[in-house]
């Protein structure tokens, strides 16, 4: 039952638990810096003025566009067969 938990999402998506640990740590990296930027922006607003929207559009793309699987249904409602 514990492994379950470890495998059933992953084995969703048709990785492994280890494919899957690497697709989101590969997630992590880009998002951490895109917060950071986005909290200088915050306060210095000539500074990294792209960075979030760049960076959310890369992982879009990622993940919905380039992800060699689609789950049942669910990305098939955003308009990609």
């Amino acid at each position: 039952m514990l492994a379950k938990l470890f495998t059933e999402h992953p084995a969703s998506v048709d990785e492994t638990y280890g494919e899957h640990m690497a697709m989101a740590l590969g997630f992590a990296g880009p998002l951490f810096k895109a917060a950071l930027a986005c909290l200088v922006h915050a306060f210095l607003p000539f500074l990294f003025v792209t960075r979030g929207r760049d960076t959310i559009g890369d992982l879009h793309d990622r993940l919905v566009v380039n992800h060699r699987v689609q789950p049942e249904g669910r990305l098939a409602a955003l308009g990609d067969d």
